[in-house]
């Protein structure tokens, strides 16, 4: 708490109730956060400067106050609002950059002592728990503001997808294709290497079978030509992949067992 009792001492005059007292402990805490205090109000003035005091006129309102700071580098500015409600103190302290608030509410019986608003050393009540709850809640870390800061500095990539609930797509603009060698151990260390390509080559291997293309000698029958019975010519187009459905023969070996009627299908009684 090293300087918050010399600015105490320094606003002694101005402190006449509870929420006086919290509202300076909240502004020293923003002070050593790396900001100065420019003046009280919404809106600048002509007369603002950096200064680590509070303003002549920063009490003159006891229900509600507005403080505004700006870094040591003055590339971030910060308005804090304070509003009495019963008992308490809400906070809010709102990034004028970035837009961003942080909110605490402070109980005034539990952090200060209204017997004793003149003495330093009795007026508040737990200060390491107040300055712990404010620092967790109100006022944003140095790491944590850094890293806002980079982030508001460093162009967004556009092939970058930080959405976690988003479906990668199958074929990324900038993904490279996996080479996959040909395998080049002997046999039979080399079994199964082949299927690595569905497609496969032609010395052998993939996983697409297609009875008209496996190599193995047929009858010159294509369907291209039609099947009696079944395709009419041309219902294949010339080239086309094409798995037969039954026998390619001109005559079908005896009746089909899907065309015979049920047993009794004439017997009215069944």
């Amino acid at each position: 708490m090293a300087g918050l009792e010399l600015l105490f001492s320094c606003c002694g005059d101005s402190i006449s109730c509870p929420q006086d007292a919290v509202v300076c402990f909240v502004h020293w805490e923003v002070v050593k956060s790396g900001y100065k205090c420019l003046g009280s109000g919404d809106e600048a003035r002509s007369s603002d400067k950096k200064s680590e005091l509070l303003p002549s006129d920063w009490s003159s309102n006891k229900a509600e106050y507005a403080l505004r700071y700006a870094s040591d580098q003055g590339d971030v500015q910060l308005l804090l609002k304070a509003l009495l409600v019963d008992s308490a103190l809400v906070f809010n302290l709102m990034n004028r950059s970035t837009q961003q608030s942080s909110d605490v509410i402070v109980n005034l019986n539990r952090h200060v002592d209204a017997a004793h608003l003149g003495t330093f050393d009795r007026v508040f009540k737990d200060a390491g728990g107040l300055a712990a709850a404010l620092r967790a809640g109100l006022l944003p870390s140095r790491d944590k503001r850094t890293q806002a800061e980079q982030s508001e500095r460093t162009p967004r990539r556009d092939d970058v997808d930080d959405d976690p609930l988003r479906v990668p797509d199958r074929h990324p603009r900038h993904a490279a294709h996996p080479h996959w060698p040909e395998p080049t151990a002997p046999p039979p260390f080399s079994v199964g290497g082949a299927d690595l390509d569905p497609l496969g080559s032609p010395s052998g291997g993939g996983m697409i079978a297609d009875p008209l293309r496996m190599g193995y000698p047929r009858s010159g029958f294509h369907p291209s030509g039609g099947i009696p019975d079944i395709l009419p010519p041309g219902a294949v187009p010339p080239g086309a992949r094409f798995d037969p459905f039954g026998p390619v023969g001109r005559h079908r070996p005896g009746p089909d067992p899907d065309h015979m009627p049920p047993p009794g299908y004439d017997d009215m009684f069944m």
